[in-house]
């Protein structure tokens, strides 16, 4: 078999670091006990090969012999035709894990994601743009929470669409903005217990 490499940064400033997306994939990667190894690419010199395997100088991308995949939804999609262990086997299964892997990237991560940059940033105060984001997102999060309290994981085995979900989830629970949400908070919990959750940062902690 050959081995997957993964591409991510050397280094990524602090306020970010465990957040990038690679960690969906290395988890992905641990789940699944492919063999892989990891690579780095310089986070401030982006030269002209690292635009020829992410497009918008972003990462992760994964290599799989001679295929290059970036984007860490289709990633993981791809992992998913190497192991059993990602994805259901029966049809239904797959439906179900495929619809909520879709909507942890188009649902919740379109309204989780720009809350996030603002919770960076410490523009969280009484602004138009705050109070936009925040009831996006909460009415998101409002969706979420009757269907987690109901089930253990999103596709009745964990799955893809559980890396997802979680890793979306876990960012707003970095600030606190599960906190009305415990059947929400309790998923996030649930998955990163898991063994093979890794925060598996090679990046520099300073400049």
């Amino acid at each position: 078999m050959v081995d997957l490499i993964l591409t991510t940064f050397d280094w990524v400033p602090e306020m970010p670091r465990g957040y990038v997306r690679d960690i969906r994939v290395r988890w992905a990667l641990e789940e699944a006990a492919l063999p892989y190894r990891v690579e780095s690419v310089p986070f401030r010199a982006r030269s002209a090969e690292h635009f020829t395997h992410q497009p918008f100088g972003q990462v992760p991308w994964l290599t799989d012999g001679d295929i290059s995949i970036f984007e860490s939804g289709a990633i993981l999609l791809h992992l998913t035709e190497r192991s059993a262990a990602l994805m259901p086997a029966d049809p239904r299964g797959r439906s179900e894990a495929l619809q909520w892997l879709f909507a942890a990237l188009n649902s919740v991560e379109m309204a989780s994601l720009p809350w996030s940059i603002l919770a960076f940033s410490g523009d969280t105060g009484d602004t138009p743009a705050w109070k936009r984001l925040d009831g996006f997102l909460k009415a998101r999060l409002g969706h979420m929470e009757p269907v987690l309290a109901g089930r253990e994981w999103l596709a009745g085995t964990f799955s893809v669409a559980d890396i997802l979900m979680a890793d979306v989830l876990r960012l707003v629970d970095r600030f606190d903005g599960l906190a009305r949400y415990p059947a929400c908070r309790h998923y996030v919990a649930r998955a990163t217990a898991r063994p093979c959750f890794h925060q598996m940062a090679h990046f520099a902690a300073a400049d």
